[in-house]
């Protein structure tokens, strides 16, 4: 799917006649193939399941070297993604930098937006999403172990080298409560190099043009249905970030799931699925037969 003459994107539509779409937004760096297969199989039970890999991941182009872009643009992709796929609304779910994309389609396309839930993630124009610091709000940054392991994130690895690194980072990243199965992940690597058919670990969205993200004040006038999932051993956007988020966004629903860190481990899989699912079941049965 082209979504400028630069870039084209990967896309997996789970079809689902007669279900509402919901489409999933990964985090930075990462393939839409990182989203765990029960997670969908849950989503798709109720949903017609859209998730696709962002620009210099996956099997999408990676060309940001010679074509840079910026955050603002990996948000109208999911509206061409839509719009290829002649889906109006949408559900959408954004996990970490997906979160500040799904906040940009709630400011700028609240027209194609059944609702919105975010996990993991801050609010725009705090935290990773203020990069020239300029936000006077006061919040806890990623823990200084991440920030040290995240300086060789462009280091050259072969494949079972870079397989160790990431494992490792998402152990870090899971937090110390609930358990981290290194198999489990070393798996989902596999999965996500081969389906790349690179080992390569992108660093394009860590270089990608931030500008327009302070907007924290036009956040109170959002009025899709919002809901901010917290991952309370979250060690990138630690507590309080999810209640600020819920806060400015107003009438946001604030759901924590314990002991959820940044990773999508398997045991916080159906409760995730189930949080989700209750939330957009809610929207859809307020609407209206033909807006579903």
């Amino acid at each position: 799917m082209r979504v400028d003459p630069n870039y084209q994107l990967w896309v997996e539509d789970r079809d689902n006649p007669g279900k509402t779409p919901l489409l999933l937004i990964m985090g930075a760096s990462y393939s839409g193939i990182a989203w765990p297969e029960p997670l969908i199989d849950l989503l798709a039970g109720q949903h017609r399941v859209i998730r696709y890999d962002h620009r210099d991941t996956g099997r999408s182009t990676w060309a940001f070297d010679a074509h840079s872009y910026a955050m603002r643009d990996l948000a109208r992709d999911t509206v061409t993604v839509l719009d290829a796929l002649r889906i109006d609304r949408a559900h959408v779910v954004g996990l970490s930098m997906g979160g500040v994309l799904a906040q940009l389609l709630l400011l700028d396309y609240p027209h194609r937006l059944h609702s919105a839930s975010v996990l993991c993630t801050c609010a725009l124009g705090v935290g990773l999403a203020d990069p020239d610091g300029r936000s006077d709000v006061e919040l806890p940054g990623p823990e200084p172990q991440l920030l040290a392991r995240w300086r060789d994130l462009a280091e050259e690895r072969d494949r079972d080298e870079e397989i160790v690194w990431r494992v490792e980072n998402w152990r870090i990243l899971n937090g110390a409560v609930l358990p981290f199965d290194a198999e489990e992940f070393h798996a989902l690597e596999e999965r996500v190099i081969d389906h790349s058919r690179t080992v390569r670990y992108t660093t394009a969205h860590a270089r990608a043009d931030q500008s327009g993200l302070d907007r924290t004040p036009e956040l109170a006038r959002v009025r899709v249905p919002t809901q901010v999932i917290e991952g309370p051993e979250d060690p990138v956007h630690p507590p309080p970030h999810s209640a600020h988020l819920a806060a400015v966004l107003g009438g946001a629903r604030l759901t924590t799931i314990p002991g959820m860190g940044h990773a999508l481990v398997s045991s916080i899989v159906e409760p995730l699925a189930k949080a989700i699912l209750s939330f957009t079941a809610a929207v859809d049965g307020a609407m209206p037969a033909a807006a579903t």
